[in-house]
C-alpha cells in the first residue's frame, strides 16, 4: 500500500492524492457514526431528526448530551454511543495520520541515493 524505505520519496502530487484518500476515510467514519446515532435517537428515544442529530454531534463532539433521556433503551444507546463515539474519534484521528507520519519516517529512512530533488 505505502512505497517501501528503499524506494524513492513520493511526489507531493500523490502524496496528497493519498492524503485526501484517507480524509476521505476518516471522514465517511464519523458521518456513518453520526448517522447511527440519529437513527438510534429516533428509534429509541422518538426524537425528531433534528433533535437526534444535536444529540449525536454533541456526544460525538464529546460535550455529551442536550436532552433528557427518557427510555432504558434510550440510556444505555447513549452510554454504549457515547463510548463508541469516543473510540471512532481516535480511530479517524489515526487514519487520517498514517500517510503524514509515513511519508515523516520514510524520509528519515531514505539513503543519500534514493531521496528526490525537492
Amino acid at each position: 500500500m505505502f512505497e517501501h524505505h528503499y524506494e524513492k520519496l513520493l511526489s507531493r502530487r500523490a502524496f496528497l492524492r493519498r492524503l485526501a484518500k484517507f480524509a476521505l476515510i476518516s471522514v465517511g467514519l464519523i458521518v456513518f457514526s453520526l448517522v447511527v446515532g440519529v437513527v438510534g435517537y429516533v428509534v429509541l428515544e422518538g426524537y425528531s431528526w433534528v433533535d437526534a442529530f444535536l444529540n449525536s454531534a454533541m456526544l460525538m463532539g464529546g460535550m455529551g448530551q442536550v436532552n433528557a433521556l427518557l427510555t432504558d433503551g434510550g440510556k444505555f444507546f447513549a452510554g454504549i454511543y457515547a463510548l463508541y463515539c469516543g473510540l471512532v474519534e481516535l480511530v479517524a484521528v489515526g487514519i487520517f495520520a498514517v500517510p503524514i507520519v509515513h511519508r515523516f519516517l520514510h524520509h528519515f529512512h531514505l539513503d543519500d541515493t534514493t531521496k528526490q530533488k525537492k
